[in-house]
Parts: structure tokens; C-alpha cells; sequence
């Protein structure tokens, strides 16, 4: 695994994403298949191809208002259109030459990328780092309307997974991981998200 690399379960068409919501959000997006009321389109959202980093960052589906985890599947022509749109977090200098020109960019940024410590099974921060890519209201829409083909309750998996965690049978568990594997970037997206491949 590259420093940088994004990783995901994906297929020709589409890229599966992840996002925990309370169930007042996530129980209408399941019974629609699409996102409506009560989420929301006027704050930016952040999705993550990383099954094991939003384990982390929602306590395997037990932190409040991380209830239930969505496996979102939206278009590769979506997510690559996301990622031509990405600013850094940070001012990265293998992506800028100074602060002010990372300022300018990120002031008018309409999707912005974090690049977050990968996480192990039992939720230790490893070396190589994990893509989170937020949506601003600008094309949230999109993504919402647009980009989602489907959206899955994946939270059943992430119990089933921690249990067998919890009892240490990690090779159990990691079994039941969804398959992910390095995503191809579009070459003229590498440099502008500090990406390694």
C-alpha cells in the first residue's frame, strides 16, 4: 500500500463510499434509495472509500448520530469529477508552492480532501493514509440527485465485523471486509490531491 493511495471497493461504473448518519437520516435514505429530508444540502457532507477508517470514526456504528453505516454507490464519473474539484485540508507543498496560493485555492474550493491515517482492524492508525473527500452546497446536489446509484445499510456488516474483533478472531474478520483495492486515478488528479499513484 502506497503512502497515498486511494483504495476502494469499486467495479467499471461505480465506487462505493461510506458514511455514517443517525437513523432519523439514514432510515428515509434507505427506503428511497436516494438522499432526502432530513439530510441536508446547505452543509458539506464528507464520504470515504475506506470501510475501516469511518469504523474508527464512528466506533463501529456506536458513536451518537453514527448509528448506521451507508455504503453509498455512486459513478466513477462522479467521483472523478469530485476529486477534479478537490483542495487540500492543508497548504501541501508538493501540491503548492506557498500558504497564499493554497489560501486562494481552498477560499474557493467546492470539494476539499483530507488525507487521514488508514486504520487497522482493532483501530490503530497506520502509516499509509486514507482519502475523505467533502462535498460543499455547491455540488452536493449532484452528488445526491446525480452521482448515487444505490444505498445500502452496511451497519449489520459492521457489527457482524466487530464482533469478531472483539472475540479476536481477527482472520474472521477480516474476511468479511469489503474488497477494496487501488483505485486508478485520473493522471491529472495525482498531483493536485498529493496523491502517491
Amino acid at each position: 500500500m502506497q503512502p497515498r493511495e486511494v483504495r476502494a471497493e469499486y467495479d467499471r461504473d461505480s465506487i462505493t463510499v461510506y458514511q455514517a448518519f443517525s437513523t432519523a437520516i439514514a432510515k428515509p435514505a434507505l427506503e428511497h434509495g436516494r438522499f432526502v429530508p432530513p439530510f441536508s444540502r446547505t452543509r458539506m457532507t464528507w464520504i470515504k472509500p475506506s470501510f475501516l477508517w469511518l469504523m474508527a470514526r464512528s466506533g463501529w456504528a456506536r458513536k451518537p448520530g453514527q448509528e448506521t453505516i451507508l455504503a453509498v454507490r455512486i459513478t466513477r464519473q462522479g467521483w472523478d469529477e469530485a476529486l477534479s474539484l478537490a483542495v487540500p485540508t492543508d497548504p501541501d507543498r508538493r501540491v503548492f508552492r506557498s500558504t497564499d496560493e493554497w489560501r486562494a485555492a481552498f477560499r474557493h474550493a467546492q470539494v476539499h480532501v483530507q488525507w487521514d491515517p488508514e486504520r487497522s482492524l482493532r483501530g490503530e492508525k497506520l502509516e499509509p493514509r486514507a482519502i475523505q473527500i467533502g462535498l460543499s452546497r455547491h455540488v452536493i446536489d449532484r452528488y445526491a440527485d446525480e452521482w448515487t446509484l444505490s444505498i445500502e445499510d452496511r451497519t449489520p456488516l459492521a457489527r457482524k465485523i466487530h464482533q469478531h474483533v472483539q472475540s479476536g478472531d481477527l482472520a474472521k474478520a477480516r474476511r468479511l471486509l469489503p474488497r477494496e483495492r487501488p483505485y486508478p486515478l485520473p493522471a491529472s488528479t495525482v498531483h493536485q490531491l498529493g496523491a502517491t499513484s
